[in-house]
């Protein structure tokens, strides 16, 4: 008897995407159909509360293609999308992205692969030394090996990258994960990552080729302050021991 194919669930947490989604979402159905066929998958646009015609779009493309759909939430927040995208959803692997597609495709594979393989987490990451970034001002590489660094003295652990938007994790580690992440941001990749570590999971790091979007709607000073207060919540608490 054969080996069963995984159902893989690939969750793109869009907020006012208008311009980029349809294209994007396209393109990694195209992708996979072409090159990681056959396997059984879904795309789901998690719309966490866009104002412009991002969930129009979506219905669209949910209507006219059978392995797209459309989740959508009416408050923002990344975190909550994804989140609440996994915590529905139907799946073996349960995966997300980000929209712009900084993370070359090509890396799928790999991470799908490695959940397979036994790993609970499997992510992209710019910061291993065959990665290879392009476009990204030095301002927000120092801040971004700068803050791994304080992941790593804060809480004693190995992966190098928390912050890339390309992750999967099995079915296993979502549903002991979910319940115990509080974050609704962008802080919630960081969360996921250090509570999974601690608390046993195996996770594999895929050094991916990263481009920078310079029409990224990320605002780093929110986001690094909110990365911030996250850290310091989990290093007080430490819910991974209760």
């Amino acid at each position: 008897m054969g080996k069963k194919t995984p159902k893989v669930l690939i969750v793109l947490p869009v907020y006012n995407e208008e311009k980029e989604l349809e294209a994007n979402t396209l393109k990694i159905r195209n992708f996979i159909l072409g090159k990681l066929s056959p396997v059984d998958f879904e795309i789901q646009i998690a719309d966490n509360g866009s104002t412009d015609k991002t969930s129009e779009i979506g219905r669209q493309l949910a209507t006219q293609y059978k392995e797209i759909s459309l989740f959508r939430l009416e408050e923002k927040g990344r975190g909550r999308a994804v989140k609440e995208a996994w915590r529905e959803g139907e799946a073996d692997i349960f995966s997300y992205m980000d929209i712009d597609l900084s993370t070359d495709l090509k890396h799928l594979s790999a991470l799908i692969n490695a959940i397979e393989a036994g790993f609970d987490i499997a992510i992209g990451s710019r910061l291993l030394p065959s990665s290879k970034v392009l476009g990204r001002s030095l301002k927000r590489e120092i801040l971004s090996r700068g803050y791994n660094f304080l992941i790593k003295i804060l809480f004693g652990t190995h992966f190098s990258d928390a912050q890339c938007g390309f992750k999967a994790v099995n079915l296993k580690a979502a549903k002991e994960l979910l319940p115990k992440i509080v974050d609704n941001e962008w802080f919630f990749d960081s969360e996921l990552l250090i509570m999974g570590e601690k608390s046993g999971f195996k996770i594999y790091e895929e050094p991916v080729a990263w481009t920078d979007n310079p029409g990224s709607t990320v605002r780093v000073l929110k986001t690094v302050t909110g990365d911030l207060r996250g850290l310091l919540r989990l290093f007080f608490y430490r819910p991974w021991k209760k």
